[in-house]
């Protein structure tokens, strides 16, 4: 094992809000139950005793209006027992949908929208889809907005190509919403609980709509993952930054890096960042929004980021910092296997589960890294 000293970083922060009607019903919250400052005690105490073995936790850092805040909102569509069409969320652990008209955490606007659209299906005699019949038109609606561009898309998700009157149906929808500047239909004909399927027509608008976060503009697609968060999103890469400790000196990795929004923010105080990510689809937008805020010192690569590693580690590269952002499951021991060979004198390891990031932090400790910040 290198003899450099290492350091591991953790950024984790509350994001959840107040008491809902819904709660008891629907399967998006966990603890709607409490009141916000309760939360933030429930995620504090939790976060102490599951990682407070490895270094001191810190305060978990709030929103101080944590109400909808949510940029995506989606919407599952369906007929109820009297033959009325609901729009809402599926229940926990299961396909039935609770009807959701506005929720405390969903935007406004996107509820709006839903709303209209539930109305817009009945007047032009469209049928929601059935999942058990495999019949009907809209499966889902996808509502994105940037609450600081301004710009809103809206992702119909039908069962069928076929589209009827689609041009008075977005235009009638356009008129109740000049707001939407673009609108897309998604076709998903499979039998699946995958919510966009492979096929996509933009209807009006580019197809895309693009956010600010900090000093930078990030493209979203249809497709592409953005955080749903963007007060928060704001303090998290900060603090990722803060942690990263970069000098303008440093070559990191971006592991699991999406679209590349943490790689892009740090290319300013980096003096390379290399994002890597299995999805190629957001690879390619990660490339769109390196050339849209001219991050010349970044590269994008469509690979599996433990084999990246590893292969990097072969050939005696040299990595200072490597910031990871893993799914809800964790990292994978292949990866963590390869940034022990890797061997950077930094890890930041940005976590939205505190299980998983507890069983990592502890094969990295086991493997010669010391935790200094959570």
């Amino acid at each position: 094992m290198p003899e450099k000293k290492k350091s591991i970083s953790n950024n984790k922060s509350g994001v959840k809000s107040g008491n809902c009607p819904l709660y008891k019903k629907c399967g998006g919250c966990q603890l709607q139950n409490l009141t916000y400052e309760q939360q933030l005690r429930y995620k504090q105490v939790k976060c102490i005793r599951l990682l407070g073995k490895f270094c001191r936790v810190g305060e978990i850092i709030g929103m101080e209006n944590p109400y909808h805040y949510r940029n995506k909102v989606q919407a599952a569509f369906a007929l109820d027992r009297h033959s009325n069409i609901i729009s809402g969320v599926y229940q926990s652990s299961s396909h039935k949908i609770v009807p959701v008209t506005v929720c405390m955490t969903e935007d406004e606007k996107a509820d709006e929208i839903i709303g209209t659209i539930r109305r817009l299906l009945k007047n032009f005699k469209l049928r929601p889809y059935n999942e058990d019949t495999g019949r009907g038109f809209l499966r889902h609606v996808l509502v994105k907005r940037g609450f600081k561009s301004g710009q809103i898309m809206v992702v119909l998700v039908t069962g069928t190509r076929d589209f009827p009157k689609k041009k008075d149906f977005v235009a009638t929808l356009l008129k109740i919403h000049p707001e939407i500047t673009t609108v897309v239909q998604n076709v998903n004909n499979q039998k699946t609980s995958m919510v966009l399927g492979n096929r996509s027509e933009v209807l009006f608008g580019d197809g895309y709509i693009t956010e600010q976060l900090g000093d930078f503009s990030f493209r979203i697609s249809p497709k592409a993952f953005y955080q749903i968060n963007p007060i928060q999103t704001e303090v998290l890469y900060n603090t990722t930054l803060e942690f990263a400790g970069l000098t303008g000196k440093e070559t990191v990795i971006d592991a699991y890096c999406g679209t590349g929004t943490i790689g892009i923010f740090a290319s300013p105080k980096a003096k390379k960042v290399v994002g890597v990510e299995l999805n190629p689809d957001a690879v390619k937008d990660a490339r769109v929004n390196a050339k849209l805020n001219s991050a010349e010192n970044t590269e994008f690569y469509n690979a599996d980021a433990g084999e990246f590693l590893a292969d990097a580690a072969s050939s005696n590269e040299k990595y200072d910092v490597v910031i990871m952002d893993p799914p809800r499951s964790g990292s994978t021991v292949k990866f963590l296997k390869s940034v022990v060979k890797l061997a950077p004198k930094t890890v930041v390891y940005v976590s939205c589960n505190p299980e998983t990031l507890a069983r990592d932090l502890m094969f990295l400790v086991r493997n010669g890294y010391k935790v200094k910040k959570i």
